[in-house]
């Protein structure tokens, strides 16, 4: 009696007819089931369950990923079986755990994706792809992955200090805090980190996700951004955006892009905007524990100034006067933890860019590069004049040519 193969349900004639068609499927199905060489990555984006979310960016990067493939038993082995003594935080994907490998001795940051959630899955690809393929000095450097079976795990460098939220938001009583160049000099960073993905990478990408948690700092308070799981190619050729389910964090998202899911370079802009708000304020982007106006903070701060409506081009102030005429006012909008240590006419530069940044117009908002360019005049002390700075800081200088910095009629 002539069996039939276990996938294929003809008769034995018909078995017979097509033996070698059989045969072709059969061995397609072998071929499959084995596991392939290579970083892995064409396989998982071959699923039809991520292939939407990764095909594009695989095909940027001509499946040329620069990242070291990790065995699971080598990370266990970094993070003490993956140790809660090790554990460095935990978000809504996964949990982070600090690890030395062996052999060098190099100290990393391992992140475990949740490998229950889909969207930890989807996550784990887009930023093996991104980061493989984006590299800057204010971007997190991702040292390599594992996908061991179910596993999810990524590993990047170690960020000694942590997230800009430790140092801003959840200050612990034994931690100095920010000092307003500190402040600055990390806003500068997130924004070159931002400039980069927009002006420099090819096609343009969106991060989507900018927040504090999301700004890791160095030893010397450099800012990288990560947890690029939720970034998105930008829009190229005569797009003017991308359409997508709207995602991000409540608080931080373009009033636009969150009523209309298209999303644009100036999302992140209007994400920035708050991040820097956070960071002269002091404030959380959204904090129940405050009075009811005040728990939103981009609302609780256009209450409490002028409209940016008054802007009518970056760089132009129409009616200047009512923006900066009650100094005290302005005074009381910044942490108190800075003690009244910072240049007040810092200051007012600070929060015409913050406003600029969160115009309800995405039209209106200046491009990242223009921003970088004014951040970077107020991180320089010399900048500031002696009446303006709690210290004697030697009298401004001529400030070079700059939309912002270098208009008079912005800052005073």
């Amino acid at each position: 009696m002539m069996m039939s193969c276990a996938c294929c349900k003809e008769s034995p004639d018909e078995n017979k007819k097509q033996t070698k068609k059989r045969k072709t499927k059969c061995s397609w199905k072998i071929r499959k089931g084995r596991k392939k060489k290579g970083n892995g990555l064409k396989s998982l984006v071959d699923s039809d369950k991520h292939r939407s979310a990764a095909q594009e960016i695989l095909r940027v990067g001509n499946e040329n990923i620069a990242a070291r493939v990790f065995k699971f038993q080598e990370l266990a082995a970094a993070t003490k079986n993956f140790s809660t003594s090790n554990l460095l935080g935990e978000g809504g994907f996964g949990r982070v755990y600090k690890g030395r490998l062996e052999g060098t001795n190099e100290v990393v940051a391992v992140k475990q994706l949740d490998r229950n959630g889909l969207q930890g899955n989807r996550e784990f690809l887009v930023e093996v792809l991104m980061l493989g393929l984006l590299h800057h000095q204010n971007l997190v450097n991702l040292l390599g992955y594992c996908a061991d079976g179910d596993q999810r795990i990524l590993v990047y460098e170690y960020m000694p200090l942590g997230s800009l939220e430790d140092h801003l938001l959840d200050l612990s009583p034994n931690k100095k805090p920010l000092d307003w160049y500190a402040r600055m000099k990390i806003a500068v960073g997130a924004a070159k980190g931002l400039e980069y993905l927009h002006d420099i990478a090819n096609p343009p990408v969106i991060y989507r996700d900018l927040k504090a948690s999301n700004i890791l700092l160095d030893e010397d308070y450099n800012p990288k951004l990560s947890d690029f799981g939720l970034a998105k190619l930008g829009p190229i050729g005569d797009k003017s955006h991308v359409s997508t389910r709207v995602m991000g964090t409540y608080g931080y998202c373009a009033p636009e892009y969150a009523l209309t899911g298209q999303l644009t370079k100036m999302s992140d802009v209007y994400s920035f905007g708050v991040v820097f708000l956070e960071l002269i304020t002091g404030r959380r982007a959204i904090d129940i524990r405050k009075p009811t106006h005040e728990q939103h903070l981009v609302h609780w701060f256009n209450f409490s100034t002028p409209s940016p409506n008054m802007i009518s081009s970056f760089g132009t102030i129409v009616q200047a006067e009512p923006l900066l005429r009650d100094k005290k006012k302005f005074a009381q909008i910044a942490d108190p933890l800075l003690q009244g240590k910072f240049p007040i006419k810092g200051l007012y530069q600070a929060l015409a860019v913050a406003a600029l940044c969160l115009h309800k117009e995405a039209s209106s908002r200046p491009l990242i590069g223009d921003v970088v360019t004014a951040l970077e005049f107020l991180i320089n002390p010399s900048n500031d004049t002696a009446e303006d700075s709690e210290q004697s800081i030697p009298k401004k200088s001529s400030p070079p040519h700059s939309e912002i910095a270098g208009n008079d009629s912005v800052l005073t």
